[in-house]
């Protein structure tokens, strides 16, 4: 960054030093009554001394904290370039007996040059340091109470208009004295050309620096306004671990500031409601499990094969799309809800060892749907999200069949929700491999075929196609989350 810097003063000096010496012969003629050398050699000098205390300085202010660099460099170089002016008034005043009055256009000349090369080079630094904050994920620490932006911005404009109404005057009264020496020694319309010549320049010189000032300003907005939205953007699509980059000493700093602060309390809250829902989630689980033979191992045991599974095909073009990470995340969370239903079932039968009877059966076919009708009263209640709906369509559809003679609707092949074709595979590979007091506990190998046989009939080919690559993790799972561990 200081090199950028250097480089930009550099030309910004250069072209002062330039553009003094012009303006001293346009509005003093004094000035303009010198010769060449004793002009410019002056200025020179002036200029080299301005540079060789202005640019070991620039080390210095890299080392200030981030905040007071920019009004730093700002102060120091309307510094130079005031003390300057006062210089060469007095230099002109001692040496040439110029009156007060030449100094004070030499004053005003170097007033004006360096409040605009102070503006443009500060804004510059802003921006230099917002980007190097932005790229290394610093934040500066705005003040309280920082001077306003809008008043900032009026001086500014307020400061441009007296500096060019007073440039103009000055040029134009000196080119007044300046025909009432010549008379009619030079004719009218050269005359004429010339003082439009000299007002041009001059206008053009401070329009063209004010221009680039507010270009400056229109930058520094653009990056500040930019970063706000942008994060605003992602914290709107759910995405929380996002920050404004906090890069400047104003109001866009404190509202960076307050915006991160919002979503610092937005994903604390966030976390807390997730950690609420995944308790609640576990509890309704646990209870459903309470009164059926299973055990608590099964709903560790389902949801990790459901994620194993919706990892592995997410992979693929096909459910690339629709199987992205927050989706997985909440299929694992939903997973333990599958059999929340059950809770409606009479124990005669959800307890009963032997084989049910038609007219029982019937009534336990019914725990899919009374387990998505009462999350669709928490959807009703709460509003409609991703969770519930998924949650919801995994109790509604895990015994549905692929070949449509599943329950409780029937529904056929893709027709049947992504989350409960998952579901089916890992419900029934559990119940093969787990001991129930109707039958002993199969092994991999058993529960395998079975699940094969049921391929293209009961389960999705694609599912059993991901269950055959990560058949190892399901053994795997299995161990970890053995019954006989958890109750040991």
């Amino acid at each position: 960054m200081s090199e950028n810097l250097k480089k930009r003063t550099a030309f910004h000096y250069l072209l002062a030093m330039t553009l003094f010496s012009v303006y001293g012969i346009q509005v003093c003629p004094f000035i303009d009554s010198l010769g060449t050398t004793q002009l410019l050699i002056p200025i020179l000098l002036t200029f080299l001394a301005m540079a060789l205390i202005r640019f070991p300085r620039e080390k210095r202010l890299a080392e200030l904290e981030y905040k007071r660099q920019v009004k730093a460099q700002f102060k120091l170089d309307i510094t130079l370039f005031l003390t300057a002016g006062v210089l060469l008034g007095l230099y002109n005043a001692v040496v040439y007996e110029f009156p007060f009055e030449s100094g004070g256009k030499v004053l005003v000349g170097m007033a004006i040059l360096g409040y605009m090369i102070a503006c443009e080079l500060a804004l510059y630094r802003e921006y230099l340091l917002a980007t190097q904050l932005e790229k290394s994920g610093q934040h500066l620490e705005p003040d309280d109470t920082p001077y306003p932006l809008t008043q900032k911005f009026s001086w500014f404009a307020t400061i441009c208009a007296l500096a060019v109404i007073g440039v103009v005057f000055l040029v134009i009264n000196k080119d007044l004295e300046w025909l009432i020496h010549t008379g009619d020694a030079i004719p009218l319309e050269t005359s004429q050309r010339y003082i439009l010549a000299e007002v041009t320049f001059i206008i053009t010189v401070m329009m063209t620096y004010i221009l680039a000032i507010i270009l400056g300003y229109s930058r520094n907005l653009k990056f500040f306004i930019h970063a706000e939205n942008y994060t605003l953007q992602q914290v709107s699509q759910g995405v929380l671990d996002v920050q404004v980059p906090v890069t400047s000493n104003d109001e866009f700093g404190l509202m960076a500031v307050k915006t991160n602060q919002m979503i610092n309390a937005l994903a604390q809250r966030t976390e807390e409601l997730c950690i609420t829902r995944d308790a609640s989630i576990l509890g309704l689980a646990s209870l459903a499990e309470t009164r059926d033979n299973e055990t608590g191992g099964h709903i560790l045991r389902t949801q990790n094969y459901v994620r194993v599974l919706a990892e592995y095909m997410s992979k693929q073009d096909k459910y690339q799309a629709v199987l992205d990470n927050a989706t997985i995340d909440l299929l694992y969370k939903s997973a333990p809800l599958h059999d929340v239903g059950k809770v409606g079932i009479p124990d005669s039968i959800l307890l009963k060892p032997g084989k049910l009877t038609d007219e029982e059966f019937a009534i336990m076919k019914q725990h899919p749907q009374i387990g998505a009708d009462a999350l669709q009263v928490a959807e009703d209640q709460l509003g409609s999200n991703s969770f519930l709906q998924i949650a919801r369509e995994i109790s509604l559809t895990h015994h549905e069949k692929w070949d449509g003679k599943g329950y409780p609707n029937g529904l056929k092949g893709d027709e049947i929700p992504l989350s409960g074709r998952l579901m089916a595979v890992a419900d029934v590979y559990d119940a093969l491999i787990s001991k129930r007091v109707y039958k002993p506990a199969f092994s991999h190998d058993k529960a395998k075929s079975i699940i094969l046989e049921g391929e293209g009939n009961h389960f999705d080919p694609d599912v059993i196609a991901a269950f055959l690559a990560v058949e190892d993790q399901f053994v795997a799972i299995a161990a970890e989350f053995d019954d006989k561990e958890e109750a040991a």
